[in-house]
């Protein structure tokens, strides 16, 4: 391999930026331009569960029979909801993908809302339950089998609108471990709840299970995986329980293939999200720019097979483009 220029080192196919990017100046020319994205907030029921699942839909305007989109499933972190990560629903929306927000009832903000503030805590952490888990396995296949059902539904605002043939699943934290467990995230005596309708998943802040290696967890994984975190990306509910280390350990696990990560230097968990958490550190304001860019570029590839974007992936340019700074760590294998 020849010298590599001076504003970024690859060892091991690992691109670890080595300059400052002023975010003033930066220039996304293959942004997404600016469509029309209508927003529909739908609560369907499981009636197989007596259970609700709460979903925002973003749709762009380009979305129409003769030109489906492919579809987007977001899953909330702890104590969220479908209203929660607009900058991703947008911003995917305004890319041309749907975006299926949902809502985790019993590890959503009904947990937190109206508790007394020394109480929140608690009351979190006890959401953080195997019952919650179940119940969010259980929300994501229903809510495919749905949009199947809207596909064909008269008057439906999804009508014809989608290409359930590519699908991508996302999520943040609690809503990260929702999407492993879908991707195939392998628990102890080979209990798996991969769902084959999704295509590729986004894992922000992702996790380990307890009990079993992260190996035995994610070495099988064969579908395009894109996981980000940060070096300050603990447990806000426990830090002792996820790590940003741990964190890493589940690119580290995944086999070779389709496979990327993303570290911000003093990324926090909330770096994420699009609040900030009290307490903590602020956001970088590069965060959020970056993350809807990798993030879109990766649909692309994946739910469009887009070679030129597959290849922007594999490459030097997602330091500039995505506007990464000193520091931040690009990664693929």
């Amino acid at each position: 391999m020849g010298p590599l220029p001076c504003h970024f080192i690859r060892i091991r196919r690992v691109l670890v930026v080595a300059s400052l990017v002023l975010i003033s100046t930066l220039s996304f020319a293959d942004a997404p331009s600016r469509v029309e994205v209508n927003e529909h907030l739908l609560e369907p029921v499981d009636s197989a569960r007596s259970r609700t699942v709460p979903i925002k839909l973003y749709i762009p305007s380009t979305a129409s029979e003769s030109s489906p989109a492919p579809v987007i499933l977001f899953s909330h972190g702890l104590g969220g909801s479908r209203m929660n990560s607009v900058y991703l629903g947008r911003h995917w929306a305004e890319a041309g993908y749907i975006g299926v927000f949902m809502q985790h009832i019993g590890s959503d903000e009904s947990v937190w809302k109206g508790v007394p503030a020394r109480e929140v805590m608690t009351a979190l952490r006890n959401a953080a339950s195997g019952p919650s888990l179940k119940d969010r396995q259980g929300d994501v296949p229903f809510v495919i089998d749905r949009l199947a059902q809207w596909q064909q539904e008269e008057g439906h605002p999804l009508k014809g609108k989608m290409d359930l043939e590519h699908i991508g699943m996302s999520g943040h934290s609690f809503g990260a471990v929702t999407s492993q467990d879908m991707m195939g995230r392998k628990y102890p005596f080979n209990r798996s709840f991969a769902d084959p309708r999704l295509d590729a998943f986004l894992l922000m802040s992702p996790s380990l299970s307890r009990g079993s290696t992260a190996e035995r967890q994610f070495s099988h994984i064969a579908a395009p995986v894109l996981c980000m975190t940060g070096t300050k990306d603990d447990s806000p509910i426990d830090p002792n329980r996820s790590t940003p280390d741990s964190r890493r350990e589940v690119y580290r696990a995944l086999p070779i293939g389709d496979k990327f990560e993303l570290v911000f230097k003093d990324g926090e968990h909330h770096a994420f999200s699009d609040a900030t958490a009290r307490g903590r550190g602020p956001r970088l304001p590069h965060h959020h720019g970056a993350i809807q860019k990798i993030s879109t570029e990766f649909w692309n590839a994946y739910l469009r097979d887009d070679q030129k974007s597959k290849s922007w992936l594999q490459s030097s340019s997602v330091e500039h483009d995505a506007g990464l700074i000193d520091g931040d760590v690009w990664q693929w294998k």
